[in-house]
C-alpha cells in the first residue's frame, strides 16, 4: 500500500515554521530555521539533485541537517546507522544504486564512499543562495536491525513516515522533544520528524555520552517530550540525574513495555502522559497505547483505525497500513507483505481478558526439553519484583534438557548489597516466578549484576535465537 502526497518537503516545513526552534547535541546548539535561507552542505545541494545519496555522517546533528536539506531534492536518501559494519558498506551502497555520499569531518574513510559526488555536511548553517530546483519525491531507505548478514533496506516515502504524526500539533515553540534513540534508525527518525512536523525543538543524543550527562543536558534544554525503549528508560531510572527532567509526555517503543516499567515511570512522573507505541522499520507505527497498561486492547484487532489493520496468524501479529514501507531494495515487494498486504512482524501475542499482551519474538524462543519459552514473558514477571530495575533471561546449555533458563538481574539503586540480603531478593524473585509461571519457565539460577548490555538500537542485546 503506497502513500502519495503533495505535502511540502522538510525544508519547506522549516521555511513555514514559527517561532524559532533549535537542535541540540552535546557540542552545539543550532537554530534550525536558518536552513530556510542557508545550508549545511556548503551550498552544494544542487549537485545532489536527482541522485541516490547515502547519508554517512558521523553525528546525528549533521544527519538531521542533511535530511532536511535533501528531502525533495535527492531521488533517494539511504541513511546509514553509526554501527553499520564496514564490510557491509559495499553491498549496501550497491543496493542503493548510490552515486553520491554525504559525510562529515569525522566520518571514517572507506573505499565504498568513493562515489561520483562527495559532499561534506558541517554542524552549522551558513547563509547561501537557494537554488531553484525541481521537487522530486524522495525515497527514504532505512536499514533493518536484528538480522545477521547485510541488513535489509526498507524503502519509505516521507508520507508513510509522517502518516502517524498528528497534523494538529501546536506550533508555538513550547514543545522540546528529546530521544534516547539515534535518529538514523526508525524509532529515532520518528521523533526527528515529529519535531519537524510539530514545529518543536529537539535534543539529540550523542555518542559516548553517559546516561547521567544526557539526562542533565535534557534538563538544561527544558525537554517536554521524551522517547526511548523500555531498556533506555530503565537505565535512566537508575541514574540520580533523572530528577533533572520533568517531561509532560513520556513515550516508549522498540521493546515490550511491561507493567513494571510503565508503573515506575508513572511513579517518577506523576503529572506526565505515559504512552507506548508499537512500530517496526518495515510496518511503521501500528498503534499507540496511552491508558497506562501493558499490551493493547483486543478491539484493535476488530476494527481498522486510520487505515491500519491488524490480524494474527499462528499468534504472530501482522499489520497492513499506509505507514508500511513500500518494498525492500533489491527484493520483490512480495517479500515484504503477504498475499493480503500484511507485514509479518514476528512478534508473538496472547489474549489476556480484554487485552493482548506481547510475549516475545518468534525467533527468540528458548527450547527447554522440547518446551518453548519466550524470555520476555519471564522478564516481565521478574521485573514486577519491587527491588528489581531490569532483567534478562537467557539459555544455558544442559546435558539433560538441551537448555535451561537463567536470569541476570539489576537491582534498584537503593537495594541491599550484602550477600545475605541479595540471597533474600533472589529467593523472592524465584517465589514470584513459581507463583506466576509453569515450572519449566522458572529460572534455574539468578545472578545479580551491575548492568545489562544494551545494543545500539536501545534494546537488550540478545545473542541467541
Amino acid at each position: 500500500m503506497k502513500v502519495r502526497s503533495n505535502a511540502p518537503s522538510l525544508k519547506g516545513r522549516i521555511a513555514d515554521a514559527a517561532p524559532e526552534r533549535f537542535f541540540w547535541d552535546r557540542a552545539a546548539r543550532l537554530c534550525v530555521n536558518r536552513l530556510a535561507r542557508g545550508t549545511g552542505l556548503g551550498g552544494r545541494s544542487a549537485e545532489l539533485a536527482g541522485r541516490s545519496v547515502v547519508v554517512a555522517t558521523s553525528s546525528q546533528l549533521t544527519t538531521a541537517l542533511a535530511l532536511i536539506e535533501l528531502d525533495g531534492v535527492a531521488r533517494r536518501l539511504t541513511i546509514l546507522p553509526p554501527d553499520t559494519a564496514a564490510d557491509h558498506l559495499g553491498a549496501l551502497i550497491a543496493g542503493a544504486e548510490a552515486d553520491a555520499v554525504v559525510i562529515d569531518q569525522d566520518t571514517p574513510d572507506h573505499a565504498a564512499f568513493d562515489l561520483p559526488v562527495r559532499v561534506v555536511c558541517a554542524p552549522a548553517v551558513v547563509p547561501a543562495e537557494q537554488p531553484s530546483l525541481p521537487h522530486v519525491p524522495t525515497e527514504w531507505v532505512l536499514l533493518t536491525s536484528g538480522t545477521s548478514g547485510v541488513p535489509k533496506m526498507a524503502v519509505h516515502s516521507l508520507a508513510s513516515l509522517i502518516a502517524p504524526i498528528g497534523a494538529g500539533q501546536r506550533r508555538d515553540g513550547a514543545v522540546v522533544w528529546g530521544t534516547f534513540y539515534d535518529i538514523r534508525r526508525y524509532g529515532g527518525l520518528q521523533i526527528f520528524l515529529r519535531a519537524i512536523v510539530g514545529g518543536a525543538s529537539l535534543v539529540l543524543s550523542s555518542a559516548g555520552e553517559t546516561v547521567a550527562d544526557h539526562l542533565a543536558r535534557l534538563g538544561r534544554c527544558g525537554v517536554t517530550h521524551l522517547s526511548g525503549t523500555p531498556s533506555h528508560w530503565r537505565r535512566a531510572l537508575m541514574s540520580p540525574e533523572i530528577g533533572k527532567i520533568s517531561p509532560r509526555y513520556v513515550r516508549l517503543s522498540g521493546e515490550i513495555a511491561d507493567q513494571a516499567i510503565l508503573d515506575s515511570l508513572r511513579a517518577m512522573f506523576p503529572e506526565a502522559g505515559i504512552g507506548h507505541a508499537y512500530a517496526s522499520t518495515e510496518a511503521g507505527v501500528a498503534f499507540e497505547v496511552d491508558d497506562g497498561l501493558a499490551g493493547f486492547p483486543a478491539d484493535l484487532l476488530q476494527h481498522d483505525r486510520d487505515g491500519v489493520a491488524l490480524k494474527l496468524v499462528d499468534d504472530a501479529l501482522r499489520i497492513r497500513s499506509p505507514r508500511t514501507a513500500e518494498r525492500y531494495l533489491g527484493r520483490q515487494q512480495a517479500g515484504l507483505r503477504d498475499g493480503d498486504g500484511f507485514v509479518d512482524t514476528g512478534d508473538m501475542v496472547e489474549r489476556r481478558g480484554d487485552r493482548y499482551g506481547f510475549v516475545g519474538r518468534r525467533g527468540g524462543i528458548i527450547n527447554v526439553g522440547g518446551l518453548k519459552i519466550h524470555p520476555e514473558e519471564i522478564e516481565a514477571v521478574i521485573n514486577r519484583h519491587p527491588q528489581v530495575r531490569m532483567s534478562q533471561v537467557r539459555p544455558k546449555q544442559s546435558p539433560v534438557t538441551g537448555a535451561i533458563v537463567i536470569a541476570d538481574v539489576v537491582l534498584k539503586a537503593d537495594c541491599a548489597r550484602t550477600g545475605g540480603e541479595q540471597q533474600q531478593i533472589k529467593n523472592g524473585i524465584l517465589q514470584l516466578c513459581r507463583d506466576a509461571l509453569p515450572r519449566h519457565k522458572v529460572p534455574a539460577a539468578i545472578s545479580i549484576v551491575s548492568a545489562l548490555d544494551v545494543g545500539a538500537t536501545g534494546k537488550l542485546a540478545r545473542r541467541y535465537g
